[in-house]
């Protein structure tokens, strides 16, 4: 009997909630074999037992399928849904509130929570006029839905803020010194280790790092 694969063909069929599966499996384990074949049964869909009666050359060929579907830099993902619910990226981040940018700058590099970095950039779409939109009002407590978003949201909201500078950082850094408030600044840092997404995850560190807040 063959085995059917769904392999993705980009990072709009992967879902955080998948790829922190994927990390946390990573953690864990160091053996790339085993790591391979965790990657297409969750990637994949497809049950870990018949992954494991695969051919060899097989499986390394989908492991490179997928490698190169995270080594991708999708464009800004501006709308997405999940379920019947269409999120909309934050049509004005000058507009963020000081506990926004807060969230925003903590989680941003935490894959344990990234979810919560996404709920400041990602909100459910309220209304919308053609090309335009606006978005409920921030609210911390998240939806456990917002973990099915679609890699492609993830990775090209923390591209797009690359993209940004470290313009943003410095002005918010200015905007506390005026405040006469201390300034939270952490190095953010991308956990993930292994086989298999190394390059996707050290070049998002990479990024991560670069948005970092200055202590000075």
């Amino acid at each position: 009997m063959k085995l059917k694969l769904e392999v993705p063909a980009s990072l709009d069929d992967v879902s955080l909630r998948d790829y922190k599966h994927y990390l946390k499996i990573q953690d864990n384990n160091k053996d790339d074999k085993f790591l391979a074949a965790k990657m297409i049964e969750i990637f994949c869909n497809a049950p870990l037992k018949q992954v494991l009666r695969m051919k060899l050359k097989d499986t390394e060929k989908i492991c490179k399928m997928l490698e190169e579907v995270f080594k991708s830099k999708p464009a800004l993902v501006r709308r997405f849904k999940v379920g019947k619910t269409e999120y909309g990226f934050h049509p004005s981040l000058d507009d963020l509130s000081l506990g926004e940018y807060i969230d925003l700058d903590t989680f941003v590099g935490d894959w344990d929570n990234i979810e919560k970095a996404m709920n400041v950039l990602y909100r459910p779409i309220k209304n919308t006029f053609k090309e335009r939109y606006s978005i409920k009002e921030y609210n911390v407590n998240i939806d456990d839905s917002l973990l099915d978003m679609p890699m492609s949201a993830v990775t090209s909201s923390v591209f797009f803020l690359m993209n940004l500078g470290l313009d943003l950082s410095k002005n918010m850094t200015n905007y506390l010194d005026k405040k006469q408030t201390k300034a939270l600044t952490e190095y953010l840092i991308l956990e993930g280790n292994g086989g298999g997404i190394n390059q996707f995850t050290n070049s998002l560190e990479e990024i991560l790092q670069d948005l970092k807040i200055s202590q000075n």
